[in-house]
């Protein structure tokens, strides 16, 4: 399969500009979603609707390597295809663990149909994106493998994996199955975010961006920061009203700064 350069390019500039008019938009209108959720929305229950919304995201770079003939075949850059698979496992074993682990495990609200909706096509949209990329347009030299900034990267990455994990753990255990009432969190990140699983995930993606150093793993981690940003914005000051005794010392999302 040929890469579709132009095709990726469009997708990745949309991706951005989706990402500035969202971040204008929570600036000036809250999203509905979790504990902001009014009464008569139409929902789904949190298991499904984030297993379903995240699963596109695993399967489609998944599908494309299956139907993919591998490029470098015959011609001894063994280099080329690990740093291929590599960065391509990367990804997908974020989405792996948000559609078959956290989203069996989510004791969060009901989802809106139409937030399901939109993330099961921005997943499917960027599923593609990321791994069309990596597949058929991603150029590697052997000595990339070593590069730092791949090793920056992917350091970057599995750290943020980690708090993002860890914090939604700290998260699932404020509350009993079929609770839906909200504590302080404390412990790791917490202690210095409001935001700490969104801060663990913004990490996540700018560290795969550093190693995968394109275009469309730019566009993503923008989207991402864009995207999840406001909503540490949101639940800080839904913290600070709600509770008096919120600890004054924690930021919504970068520690010590913001």
């Amino acid at each position: 399969m040929e890469c579709w350069d132009a095709t990726l390019c469009y997708m990745s500039w949309a991706m951005i500009a989706a990402g500035v008019a969202h971040l204008w938009l929570q600036n000036h209108i809250q999203k509905k979603y979790g504990r902001y959720i009014q009464a008569g929305f139409r929902c789904c229950p949190a298991k499904m609707g984030w297993s379903i919304q995240e699963l596109p995201s695993f399967l489609v770079p998944m599908l494309l390597l299956l139907l993919t003939e591998d490029p470098d075949a015959g011609s001894g850059s063994s280099g080329l295809r690990r740093g291929r698979t590599l960065l391509l496992c990367t990804f997908t074993l974020h989405y792996f663990h948000r559609s078959f682990i956290y989203g069996t495990l989510t004791r969060g609200r009901p989802v809106p149909l139409s937030i399901v909706l939109s993330a099961t096509i921005f997943c499917s949209l960027n599923g593609f994106m990321q791994g069309h990329h990596l597949l058929h347009c991603g150029r590697f030299e052997d000595s990339w493998l070593v590069d730092a900034r791949l090793a920056t990267g992917f350091l970057l990455f599995v750290c943020g994996m980690g708090i993002n994990i860890h914090s939604d753990q700290i998260l699932r255990n404020l509350r009993k199955p079929g609770e839906i009432v909200y504590r302080i969190p404390h412990g790791g990140m917490f202690e210095f975010v409001s935001g700490a699983n969104f801060f663990g995930e913004i990490v996540e993606w700018c560290g795969y961006a550093i190693a995968a150093w394109s275009l469309p793993s730019f566009a993503f981690a923008f989207h991402t920061i864009c995207f999840i940003g406001p909503r540490a914005c949101h639940h800080h000051r839904n913290y600070q009203e709600k509770f008096e005794d919120y600890p004054p010392s924690r930021k919504a999302l970068i520690p010590f700064l913001f």
